[in-house]
């Protein structure tokens, strides 16, 4: 091989993000504990920078970005470099890709708990984050097309479709669900509103699953599972149909997430239909992984790795199912809002892109420090405690999903609701609750094992970059006869250019009727916009995380109708910025929460919630009462709604303090009034929140429609 080239594949980098995922994974798993006990003991909400609403989204962020993002990274750093037979194509950019990736999480760490959000499910940084992830993000994909190209191997393998895939797609949702106009270096607020919002965000939340939490990681599916077992891939065409019907499918099912939503009938169906198409495409890629174990099942009882990998694999198969099942309206109705969809997300956490992460971990290591795995045993008992602690995660959450619906929905035979108090159908499930914290408990023990696992194997050896030889590509030419997806294979810039034709026309077809015709969103002409008043306590109510636990989208059921009044309309959103719908119930709907109860009745729910619900797994939020409400960016969000098409007046903008301070002053004294003492009360964060809270739903009145 006298015409060989000698060089050295970037290890070094790889092994940054596998201590970089077994880190990441291990905090973000420990703040979902601690998230989960608070909900059976509230007194853990100790400040406002731990309370429940805002470590929620930390704790999904930390999983998904975190832990499974380095995860990613760590896997297609080093397998596509072995596929292609060429070293990254920027170690520059490669740097840059972790150190950035490090960086955007150290970020989200900060601003979360700090409250600094924009509400939008799996988006929830702000606009300064969003700029920075877009940058690491494209300086991946350039690192990952550079090395494509300067590639010594013609063909491109499966598990490289799926990469090539996943940046295009992560690249239009990201930029797409992030158009916003910033207030403030910590504040935005969205192009959209409303329905339309609502819709951007599930096209963007069941996607960012889709092409985020599936898609990458079934690439690295198609190459580790057979270099583990030692086996090719059962199914070269089946790979074919997987990867294609994947991509083109998926991007229409978001609106699954909003059925029986104020979204048009016509949207909703759609994600119905292609929701259960999936099944198809996401079986075909579980029985291609499955089947590639044929001769290999001996092993499977003995090796850790390939028992991790079966069990990911399996998890998938049982989500890929259920997802679709849970888009058909019938099931929806039961599912949404409750426990159900907990587990059925995090059948796919901890047993899809956990078990998978685990085994290529416990696989890549020792590869990487050229040693032996420290211990196989240990590596077996972390596999039964990680299967052990899924079981007691989900079933429980799935036991508690059927016990909500099934209460919210119950009528006596007079025509009541049985359990008219929501709180009755929280206090039955607390002990789920506490199943589901053993769960989590169990699962957390196997992630510590894990780490001292790899790192007593990582002490034993020593990463060095692996050097090798390869003659230069020489591309070959298409013979008669060859398989048609042959071309496709050899031309990566083509297949970039289909997998984004493909991903546009869900996206295109779905959503521009809903941004350009307008009738798709009526008009309720007694709708008008928040007050300033009401625009900070809507602020406040998104920094707490509030939409964590509560709704404010009534059905169009009769139980949720005798429960909270009439059913929500898509006219009554058009100034919510951002939708706060919400996808799941802890507490009650609040939609039409507005004037039903007195606005000392919020104070003192809010000071102490047993106070006026006695057993409620609600915290407490003192700080609100201390802490003012702050009015420095008021006049400019009014200025950046003006500009969004809200009707405020011409140079509202200069006396909107004014307003605020005024109406402030009003509910203030009215607390007074009722025997409320405490010093300049109508400065404080409280009235705004109240202000808010006895707005929702009032200004919405039947058979008023603008034309």
């Amino acid at each position: 091989m006298s015409n060989s080239e000698t060089f050295k594949y970037d290890d070094k980098i790889v092994r940054n993000f596998a201590i970089a995922t077994a880190i990441w994974g291990l905090v973000g798993m420990v703040v979902g504990l601690y998230i989960a006990l608070q909900l059976i003991f509230p007194a853990l909400n100790f400040t406002a920078e731990t309370s429940f609403g805002r470590l929620r989204p930390l704790h999904t962020n930390a999983v998904i970005f975190a832990f499974v993002g380095n995860g990613i990274f760590m896997g297609v750093y080093y397998s596509l470099q072995r596929l292609l037979k060429a070293r990254m194509f920027s170690d520059i950019l490669s740097k840059f890709n972790f150190w950035g990736w490090q960086t955007i999480i150290l970020l989200a760490a900060i601003t979360l708990p700090l409250g600094i959000t924009s509400s939008h499910e799996y988006a929830e940084l702000e606009w300064p984050i969003d700029l920075l992830i877009a940058l690491v993000w494209i300086s991946f994909g350039i690192n990952m097309f550079g090395t494509i190209l300067k590639r010594r191997e013609n063909h491109l393998y499966v598990a490289i479709w799926f990469y090539i895939a996943t940046w295009v797609t992560v690249t239009v949702l990201h930029v797409f669900n992030n158009l916003v106009i910033p207030v403030s270096l910590t504040n935005s607020i969205p192009v959209f509103a409303g329905v339309q919002d609502a819709l951007i965000q599930w096209w963007y939340g069941h996607n960012a699953v889709a092409f985020f939490l599936t898609t990458p990681y079934l690439g690295l599916m198609y190459y580790f599972l057979p270099k583990a077992a030692n086996r090719p891939v059962y199914s070269y065409k089946l790979s074919i149909i997987h990867f294609w019907g994947l991509i083109f499918i998926y991007i229409w099912a978001g609106p699954h997430h909003l059925l029986y939503t104020s979204l048009p009938d016509w949207a909703q169906s759609l994600g119905t239909a292609f929701s259960i198409m999936l099944i198809a495409p996401s079986w075909g890629g579980m029985l291609n992984g499955l089947l590639t174990l044929r001769g290999a099942w001996d092993r499977v009882r003995t090796d850790p790795i390939l028992k991790f990998m079966v069990v990911a694999i399996s998890a998938y198969g049982m989500a890929t199912l259920e997802g679709p099942l849970l888009s058909i309206k019938s099931i929806n109705a039961i599912s949404h809002f409750t426990d159900w969809t907990v587990a059925h997300v995090h059948v796919g956490t901890l047993g899809w892109n956990g078990m998978l992460t685990f085994g290529i971990l416990y696989w890549i290591i020792p590869k990487l420090y050229r040693t032996k795995l420290h211990s196989l045993k240990l590596a077996n008992t972390h596999f039964w405690i990680a299967t052990l602690g899924t079981l007691f995660y989900t079933i429980p959450l799935y036991w508690a999903g059927w016990t909500q619906s099934l209460m919210w929905a119950q009528f006596e035979p007079d025509g009541f609701l049985t359990y008219g108090n929501f709180l009755e159908t929280v206090t039955q499930i607390i002990p789920m609750y506490s199943m589901r914290a053993i769960g989590g408990t169990i699962y957390v023990i196997g992630v510590f094992i894990m780490a001292y696992n790899l790192w007593k194997t990582a002490k034993t050896g020593k990463v060095e970059n692996t050097e090798v030889s390869f003659p230069p590509r020489v591309e070959t030419i298409a013979h008669k006869g060859d398989y048609w997806h042959k071309w496709i294979e050899r031309r990566p810039i083509q297949m970039l250019l289909v997998a984004t034709v493909l991903v546009l026309i869900g996206g295109i077809v779905e959503v521009f009727p809903m941004l350009m015709i307008d009738k798709n969103v009526p008009k309720i002409a007694s709708v008008q916009p928040y007050t300033p008043l009401e625009l900070e306590g809507r602020d406040i109510y998104i920094s707490e995380g509030c939409v964590g636990c509560h709704s404010q989208m009534i059905r169009p059921f009769r139980s949720e109708t005798e429960r909270y009044g009439d059913f929500s309309k898509s006219g009554e959103f058009i100034y919510d910025r951002p939708f706060l719908w919400g996808s799941k119930r802890t507490g009650p709907d609040l939609h039409r929460i507005g004037a039903k109860y007195p606005d000392s009745w919020h104070y003192n729910h809010m000071l102490d919630p047993t106070s006026m619900s006695p057993g409620s797994i609600m915290p407490a939020y003192p700080w609100l009462f201390k802490r003012k409400i702050n009015t420095d960016y008021t006049a400019a969000k009014i200025r950046v709604l003006q500009t969004l098409n809200t009707p405020y007046g011409q140079n509202y903008a200069d006396i909107a303090v004014q307003d605020l301070e005024k109406q402030a002053k009003k509910i203030a004294d009215g607390l007074i009034a009722g025997g409320v003492d405490q010093e300049e009360l109508e400065t404080k964060q409280i009235i705004a929140l109240i202000a808010y809270l006895q707005r929702l739903g009032t200004d919405a009145k039947a058979n008023v429609i603008k034309e």
